[in-house]
């Protein structure tokens, strides 16, 4: 039988999604929680019917399916706009909420989560810094997930300060030259790229899901350009921080499928040779390396839960709490998932082992995480 993370749970699926049950007005502590619970339920229900029975064939190398139907679905429940605002057809929630969201559809599949996360970034980042007329053309198609966005800052060398890209005034409209890599900025701007303009093209596929996307005399009109000109690094960072919490709260949900995988099947196999025909959690190596497993997670999940004050209030220290917080999540949710022994592809933990690797490079590695906190403690 396919392995669902919320069986045994009872979570029926909740007609109308996240709109229908967000409240309008003031949200008590009592309401948060408990609307909390029920974008929970939708989130869990999705991952457990949509993306747990697939992620196995969306992971196939001569597949590697990008599931365009199973994302549109999510996007009738919300999920396409998570954080977005309600009058572009986004969901309105906190960023509490799009944590605890991200968290439970990462239990389904978390590498389609993930591109989920920076496909909400990018809504985010054209609804919060665009003008009223882009976003109204841009946000609706994006929450719906009729179209879907990537954020193109990688390049190589990987220093987000100094790219080389360039985008010439000529008249009306912008002249874009350079490349950008692993799409999944001081005088820098913030332009959308609408697939299909003429000078945009792409590399060669690589071994890794992504590719290269290149500019070569790529007009765009100045209407694409979204915030003022010179805004566009402002809006990177911003973006960033929501950002490392989103796929921080992805690996949450690798890690709380590992801890549920793993007891599972400790209850079911048995020891061959050691202790014959007792069952695995008799071994206390065992009980406790799976008690370790479960603070690990939880630990992590308070750190990033208690993020919502500094990202919602746009605090000084979010760059810095930011990165603390995504080193931490990341690390430790790949430890969790990495302690439940992965045997080979028969097993669905490998994948989420896999796929927790990688949140340790997105949206900024691990290692430029720290530089980040290095400066912020050399200016106190």
């Amino acid at each position: 039988s396919t392995w669902s993370p919320c069986r045994g749970l009872n979570l029926g699926c909740l007609p109308g999604g996240l709109r229908a049950l967000k409240k309008n007005g003031h949200r008590s502590l009592s309401s948060c929680i408990d609307q909390q619970k029920e974008f929970q339920k939708v989130a869990f229900d999705f991952a457990a019917r949509e993306m747990a029975p697939n992620m196995a064939e969306w992971d196939q190398k001569k597949k590697e399916l990008f599931p365009v139907d199973v994302m549109r679905k999510a996007a009738q429940l919300g999920f396409g706009g998570v954080y977005v605002q309600t009058d572009v057809g986004g969901s309105g929630l906190s960023r509490l909420d799009t944590s605890v969201i991200f968290e439970a559809l990462a239990t389904g599949c978390t590498s389609t989560t993930a591109y989920m996360s920076i496909h909400n970034m990018c809504a985010w980042m054209i609804d919060s810094f665009g003008k009223k007329k882009k976003r109204h053309k841009f946000c609706p198609p994006l929450c719906t997930m009729e179209k879907f966005a990537s954020y193109c800052l990688t390049e190589p060398g990987g220093d987000a300060a100094s790219l080389l890209t360039s985008a010439k005034k000529q008249g009306k409209k912008k002249i874009l030259n350079g490349s950008k890599v692993l799409v999944c900025p001081k005088g820098i701007s913030c332009v959308v790229v609408e697939k299909g303009t003429p000078g945009l093209s792409f590399g060669k596929k690589e071994k890794k899901p992504t590719r290269a996307v290149i500019f070569e005399d790529c007009k765009k009109k100045l209407a694409n350009r979204i915030g003022d000109e010179g805004q566009g690094f402002l809006i990177k960072k911003k973006g960033l921080n929501g950002g490392r919490i989103n796929i921080a709260s992805c690996s949450l949900g690798a890690a709380h499928a590992s801890v549920i995988l793993t007891r599972d099947h400790l209850k079911v196999r048995k020891h061959p040779s050691v202790l014959s025909g007792s069952l695995l959690p008799v071994l206390q190596y065992l009980q406790f390396t799976q008690k370790k497993m479960a603070t690990r997670l939880v630990a992590a999940r308070l750190m990033i839960r208690n993020e919502k004050k500094t990202l919602q209030e746009e605090r000084k220290e979010a760059v810095a709490l930011c990165s603390k917080k995504k080193i931490f999540a990341t690390d430790e949710c790949f430890a969790v998932s990495d302690s439940s022994g992965s045997a080979g592809k028969d097993y669905a933990v490998q994948q989420y082992m896999r796929d927790s690797r990688v949140k340790k490079n997105l949206e900024g590695s691990n290692e430029v995480m720290r530089m980040l906190i290095s400066r912020s403690l050399k200016k106190k």
